[in-house]
């Protein structure tokens, strides 16, 4: 580059790719001190990955239990590390546990993009991915390039809780990793408020970046549970890339009992929906003074003593401008109901309430569940030639543990919709391989008859030819019941 330049202007190879340039743009994943530790994180991240592809994960026996609490609780309106919530962190000599098992968490990308927080851990021993939002306002430091004289260092700030291009890119780019690289589950822990729609960002491409987003988790393979912390929001843009609708077969979203959501805030959505013009109407239609004050100025214009017309208009109007304050706070915390947990769940824009700090047990057996249930998906899907769709294969598996449950009653408080107890449907799935086996098989003897029924009405040629070579190509014992059984089927016709 000097030669090129034709001056002495970089000192080391460092300043074109050395971590601290290439580890804070993301090309990357992670910074070691030496060799030994660069060797030790890749042995620990493929211990995440299954050992070739649509291979099982590679479950551990996990020392933490599955079925404590969540220890570390976000507070209201107080920034944090969402790490702490993730991993859980040392305060004070005592250990607050977080969501995943105790030193699972393996976080990459973490010089880039920092208002995004992704990585590794395990759940209960399942391998997942993970992504967070950063809560806390982080700066985004360019270099000045030596090259460039009239350059200087560039300090942004840039808020927590917000998708910018950088972190918007680093979002899809996991997603991807997770789902094509590594065939991972995915848990998001959604706490955005939206994506910064500034003018540089849109320069910089966040709608291109945001899109990929959307188009990542449309073609994820994996289950996917978008779960929103306490106190935690999702608004806007960032509510419409993370709808479970964009892939309703993987993905599934809860809420915790305190966070809220809404594509609109609720300021935002009073000042659409319920103007200064509405809330005038609602003070006269409900305000004793305000209805006295215009029975009056009906009565004046009656009578067309236009002083007292005045005057009474004059008296509306201040009326109306003292109570405009107490009626817009009334509207904005109306519309701040819809924005609330039970209201989302009633609404069917979640799929449950899962209070923070019981979410761990509940993850980790619907977890479970989903990844056992999506193998018997796949081998129903090959049984049938991929003849079924979601919803034929899911009222086949519902019939199939009817059957079970009536050999197996449910125990004590299971017998209220068995197909959404996690735990049963395992215990089913556990139990009865040999019977789901048979099923399997008698499903795929079914595909091939009705797939036989078809050719043949479809081209009776084709399909003479196929049975004539089949015949021909069994035992003389076997083609002689053949041709008795073709016998006495046509005798019958």
């Amino acid at each position: 580059m000097n030669k090129v330049l034709g001056r002495e202007v970089y000192t080391s190879n460092v300043q074109l790719g050395g971590p601290q340039i290439m580890y804070t743009n993301g090309v990357s994943h992670l910074a070691v001190h030496d060799e030994l530790q660069g060797i030790s994180n890749i042995v620990r991240w493929i211990s995440f990955i299954p050992s070739k592809s649509n291979a099982s994960l590679p479950v551990i026996r996990s020392s933490d239990p599955i079925d404590r609490d969540i220890q570390f609780v976000p507070k209201e309106s107080v920034p944090y590390d969402p790490r702490h919530m993730i991993a859980g962190y040392e305060v004070d000599g005592q250990w607050l546990s977080g969501f995943f098992d105790k030193d699972s968490w393996m976080e990459t990308l973490s010089g880039w993009a920092k208002t995004v927080v992704c990585g590794r851990a395990r759940l209960g021993g399942i391998p997942v991915g993970v992504i967070a939002a950063e809560t806390r306002m982080i700066e985004k430091i360019t270099p000045a390039d030596p090259a460039n004289l009239d350059s200087e260092e560039h300090v942004v700030q840039q808020a927590g809780g917000v998708w910018f291009p950088d972190s918007a890119y680093k979002t899809a780019q996991a997603i991807k990793d997770f789902n094509k690289g590594e065939q991972l589950p995915l848990i998001i822990f959604a706490n955005w408020r939206g994506f910064s729609g500034g003018m540089r960002d849109m320069f910089d491409e966040i709608l291109k970046f945001g899109s990929y987003i959307v188009d990542n988790l449309r073609e994820y393979k994996q289950p996917v549970f978008v779960y929103m912390p306490p106190f935690g929001e999702l608004r806007g843009g960032a509510w419409a890339v993370l709808d479970p609708t964009i892939n309703p077969e993987m993905m599934e979203m809860y809420a915790s009992e305190s966070c809220k959501a809404g594509v609109l805030e609720p300021a935002g959505a009073v000042e659409i929906k319920y103007r200064e013009k509405d809330i005038n109407e609602t003070m006269r239609r409900v305000d004793n003074i305000i209805q006295d004050l215009q029975a009056k100025l009906t009565a004046a214009l009656a009578a067309k003593d236009a002083q007292l017309v005045e005057s009474l208009r004059k008296q509306i109007s201040q009326r109306e401008e003292h109570l405009l304050p107490p009626y817009r706070q009334a509207a904005v915390l109306f519309a701040a109901l819809h924005d609330t947990p039970g209201r989302m769940k009633a609404k069917g824009a979640i799929t449950d309430i899962i209070p923070w700090k019981r979410a761990r047990p509940f993850f980790h057996w619907r977890l479970k569940r989903r990844l056992e249930e999506e193998e018997v998906r796949k081998k129903i899907s090959e049984m049938s030639d991929g003849g079924l769709s979601s919803e034929n294969v899911t009222q086949l598996l519902i019939g199939w543990l009817k059957e079970y449950a009536k050999k197996n009653p449910p125990g004590s408080g299971e017998d209220n919709g068995i197909w959404t107890n996690d735990q049963y449907v395992l215990r089913w799935l556990a139990a009865d391989k040999v019977e789901i086996r048979k099923k399997l098989a008698i499903l795929r003897q079914n595909t091939l008859v009705q797939k036989t029924k078809a050719l043949a009405i479809q081209d009776t040629a084709t399909w003479s030819s196929i049975m004539l070579e089949t015949i021909t190509a069994l035992p003389v014992e076997l083609r002689q019941s053949v041709a008795q059984l073709l016998l006495k089927a046509a005798s019958q016709k």
